[in-house]
């Protein structure tokens, strides 16, 4: 078995990892042709990554021209322990109003653990009236975990 067959997670090891993170790089297509690379809290619709954003923000407007992204999710500080997954796919735009609610209170969740629902809901419903969220549409996982190493 070749090393890099050893480091990929399984499909449960993946889940379990985007379950357990919080935050992700996003990755967008700028008008030019260049990445756009932001951080991102976000949260998980169905097994999909899934997040939200003000609706003037750079990276919606590249959405909205092109779909296409990646998103990486890492964790680890020593190249022992380095694990991460990278999705490619596309970014689908939520337009229900009460998913796009329930997108922010999933990503709200993420950002302050253990705060009760009733307490971030009129900040989700607040800042949710000038945001727009999507759900990323997988088409290739890529994963490794470095603890596999030793």
């Amino acid at each position: 078995m070749n090393q890099r067959a050893r480091i990929a997670m399984s499909d449960d090891d993946v889940t379990a990892f985007l379950e357990a993170a919080r935050k992700l790089q996003l990755a967008t297509i700028n008008p030019d042709g260049t990445p756009h690379l932001v951080t991102m809290f976000y949260g998980l619709d169905e097994g999909r990554i899934a997040f939200w954003t003000y609706g003037k923000a750079q990276k919606t407007r590249n959405l909205e021209r092109d779909p296409r992204v990646s998103c990486l999710v890492e964790a680890g500080e020593e190249y022992a322990e380095l694990r991460g997954v990278l999705l490619y796919g596309k970014a689908e735009r939520v337009d229900d109003p009460e998913h796009v609610l329930a997108i922010g209170m999933e990503v709200a969740r993420r950002t302050t653990p253990g705060v009760a629902d009733e307490l971030l809901r009129p900040y989700v419903e607040h800042t949710g009236r000038k945001r727009v969220a999507y759900v990323v549409e997988r088409t290739k996982v890529v994963s490794w975990d470095h603890r596999r190493l030793t």
